[in-house]
Formats: structure tokens, sequence, C-alpha cells
């Protein structure tokens, strides 16, 4: 079976189409199908189902698309071995974050140590960045409390308290601390399942017998903000995400202790890589 087949079967797997997939290996999309199909006659099996302009794996192709990702895996565990060598003088590291905010002065503190590793930053909730860990889709996730996984190694760096958070209109904006209590029946803005601050939220709301109304679900908390400044609702967020503006405040809540977790994540097959290493130690 030969490598260049196999790394053109992943590279259109993992692109979901030829056209794109050609254009990521700089090469003609005709060499990249025949390659392909030779792969596909030479064993007498259909690794995808072409229909129209859509390409989707057959059963056989997604069983087959499982091993060459943990060979491109390999492959740039090789590729870091070497780059050991050199000194970390090339690379590349992806990272699945819960935020900017908590991303941001990692990576900043690692391209300033090692100025030529390319880094990437896909952004999502929790669950999304484990996922992607688990996928092999990032090689290091910086995420928000999740639930124990064998095959993934995880780190506290951070706790933060969380905090509500009001437009200029609202009857808490000029408190310095208000009780749980007092946020029953309370219109809220809420990101969606997943979100480890939310979770965090419901828990303490449940314990203290406070029920609140939620009024909208957010992906996002610059979405969040946006409703919040507008007035649809308060909103949650860990204390050392709020962005300091003329119309909003952050108020502590005083007489719960509501806090979030964060953890920098990885494969556990992965914990002697020296990319993920470097950059776990970064101060």
């Amino acid at each position: 079976m030969g490598k260049t087949e196999l790394r053109s079967f992943h590279a259109v797997a993992t692109h979901k189409g030829f056209s794109s997939a050609a254009r990521a290996l700089n090469i003609s999309q005709p060499t990249l199908s025949t390659q392909v199909k030779s792969l596909e006659k030479r064993f007498d099996i259909e690794l995808f189902n072409r229909t129209g302009r859509e390409t989707r794996l057959t059963l056989a192709g997604i069983q087959l698309f499982q091993v060459t990702t943990r060979l491109a895996q390999v492959e740039e565990e090789a590729e870091d071995l070497l780059n050991a060598f050199k000194g970390l003088q090339t690379g590349s590291l992806r990272i699945a974050a819960v935020g900017p905010f908590h991303a941001t002065d990692m990576i900043v503190a690692f391209k300033t140590k090692y100025p030529n590793i390319d880094v990437t930053v896909q952004f999502g909730n929790s669950r999304q960045c484990f996922e992607r860990l688990l996928a092999y889709e990032a090689d290091v996730g910086l995420i928000a409390e999740v639930a124990p996984d064998p095959r993934v190694v995880t780190t506290l760096y951070s706790t933060h308290d969380v905090v509500v958070f009001v437009n200029s209109q609202h009857r808490f904006f000029d408190r310095d601390k208000i009780s749980i209590h007092e946020l029953q029946g309370e219109k809220v803005v809420q990101r969606e399942q997943g979100s480890t601050t939310r979770s965090a939220m419901e828990q303490a709301l449940d314990n203290h017998n406070v029920s609140i109304v939620p009024v909208l679900d957010i992906g996002s908390r610059e979405g969040i903000w946006k409703a919040v400044d507008r007035g649809l609702g308060i909103g949650f967020v860990a204390d050392f995400e709020f962005v300091p503006h003329p119309n909003l405040r952050a108020i502590p809540i005083s007489d719960a202790k509501i806090n979030t977790r964060y953890f920098l994540a990885f494969l556990r097959e992965r914990e002697q890589s020296r990319l993920i290493r470097s950059f776990s130690t970064t101060d």
C-alpha cells in the first residue's frame, strides 16, 4: 500500500472533498482522484460515496480514516522528535480553547520563547474542545472542568469566581455585591449547554432553591454581553473574563461560592511530545 495513496485518502476525508484536499496538498485534482481510485481498485472497495458534489465516507472509509488519523499523528510525533534536536526551531501546535481569555497569555509566552512554531487556535465550549482532542484535531486543550477520561491528562492552571453582570438600567447596577437569593425570578441570558459557567451557576441556583427565568441561549460571550447591554436580562461570567464597559457592571455573589476551574489537557499517549511539554511548562 503506497504512503502517497493513504495521504491522499486522508486529505480527502479530512477536507471532505477532492477540490479542497487537492489545494491542501498542492497537487492537481485529477492526480488526487487517481491516487484514491488506485487505492480503491487495489482492494476492490469503495472508500467514498460520491453523490453530485458531495463526498462522504463509506463504512470502510470511516474505519480507514481512524487509522490514517493515528498514522498522521505518529508522523507529527516523529517530526516533533526531530525538532527536539533542533531546539524547537520549526513545527506546529494546534490549540482548542474555551476562549481568548484563557489562551492568550500562554500563547504569547510560548511564541516569545519559540517564535518559529506555528500556533493555531480554535474556540468552543469545554465539551467541544475536549472532543477535538479525542479526534486528534487539537494537540492541547485549554478547557474548563469536564468529566475525567483515562485517555486525557488534565492539569489545573487557574480557578475563577463566577459573577453576575448587568446593564446600567438594572436595579443591581449600583450594588457592590448581591445575595444569590436576589436572583429569584431574574431574566437571564445564558450560554449554550456544555458551558461550564452555565453548569456551575445552575448547580448553585439549584443548591439554594433559586429559580431564574432563562430568556435566551447564546453560544458566544460576545453575544451574551450584547444581549445584556440591550436589557434582555442579566448574565453570568467568570470574573477574569468580564470586559469593562460603561454600560455594564460585574457584581460578586456574596453568599455562594461559585467558581469554574480551568485546565490544560492533552492526550495521555502524547505525554512525551516535546511541543506539548514545552507549551505545558511555559510561564
